[in-house]
């Protein structure tokens, strides 16, 4: 496509835009794309995958999928929207709170070659750079059956590469402090959600009487629903997460935000140990995955306890 002149000029910057943030994340990064991304696939659509995530009425504990090869995954995914929709509608028929949320890109782990597709390759550079980068880190590393680890460790090996990419490729700074500005928003959002489902777990760890425990899951979601406005509002005319939260929270929703973000903070702590070099840090992560899950999660919880101490 790149060779063929008769390819919109557009699009061939894309990719080539892609190309060179594949080759920084080798270079810089550590992570190879091995033989993904060398092709595109145009979809015409907005997502690739529809993930259905859902828990109980009364827990924060996701439900989980088994496969082959991946192990248990919190989320079910569909190439078929209307196939999502099906399923959501059959689990919460069950009593499940249920988030149908759209995927732009996935990972299949150097099982098979990825591509670039249209539902990501025309985002901000800084966006795309953070999207690749994602994806990379489960080539690099992946545990079967823990989401929550392999989300939250590629999530924080995206937000560490786009900083050093943003630093090489952004001269005047501008795109550094939007980004920067886009973070801090989104950060002041996942504190509130985050702080919403600890709430929450408490809740329903006090009872198990329904009577007591609908009005008060229900108060908490509403005072959450008020909180977001007062955040918003302070934000003046900058976008915020109004999509996100349309249809209000539950249970499900916001374990797809903490599958990718709860342990976000322990990852950084740790390469920060690790003085910010990804290759000790790398091999701190796979002696981690090595453990059985509850030490690994024990001490994943201890370094994120950590990173929170000292914000």
């Amino acid at each position: 496509m790149l060779a063929d002149p008769a390819t919109d000029p557009q699009l061939a910057g894309r990719l080539r835009l892609a190309r060179a943030q594949l080759d920084f994340a080798a270079a810089e990064l550590g992570l190879s794309a091995g033989g993904s991304y060398r092709e595109y696939a145009a979809l015409g659509r907005e997502f690739v995958v529809w993930n259905v995530f859902a828990a109980p009425e009364f827990s924060v504990e996701p439900e989980r999928w088994c496969y082959p090869l991946v192990g248990c995954l919190a989320y079910r995914g569909h190439f078929d929207p209307a196939a999502a929709a099906r399923d959501a509608d059959r689990l919460r028929a069950r009593g499940y709170d249920v988030h149908v949320g759209g995927v732009p890109a996935y990972s299949t782990l150097g099982w098979f070659d990825d591509p670039l597709l249209d539902t990501f390759l025309s985002w901000r550079a800084d966006r795309l750079a953070e999207l690749l980068f994602h994806e990379l880190a489960h080539r690099r590393l992946f545990v079967p059956g823990d989401t929550l680890f392999n989300e939250s460790f590629a999530s924080a090996v995206a937000a560490a590469g786009v900083q050093r990419w943003l630093a090489q490729h952004d001269a005047d700074g501008q795109l550094r402090a939007l980004h920067a500005a886009e973070e801090a928003r989104w950060q002041a959002l996942l504190d509130l959600l985050l702080a919403l489902r600890q709430r929450l777990a408490t809740l329903y760890a006090s009872t198990t009487d329904v009577a007591t425990l609908r009005p008060a899951k229900a108060a908490l979601l509403a005072q959450a629903e008020v909180d977001y406005a007062v955040l918003r509002a302070g934000w003046g005319n900058a976008a915020g997460f109004d999509a996100f939260l349309a249809g209000g929270l539950n249970n499900a929703k916001l374990n797809a935000v903490g599958l990718y973000h709860r342990l976000v903070p322990a990852f950084t702590r740790l390469l920060d140990r690790h003085g910010g070099e990804l290759e000790p840090f790398y091999a701190a992560v796979e002696q981690l995955a090595g453990l059985p899950a509850a030490e690994r999660r024990r001490r994943l919880e201890a370094l994120a306890a950590e990173a929170g101490a000292s914000r």
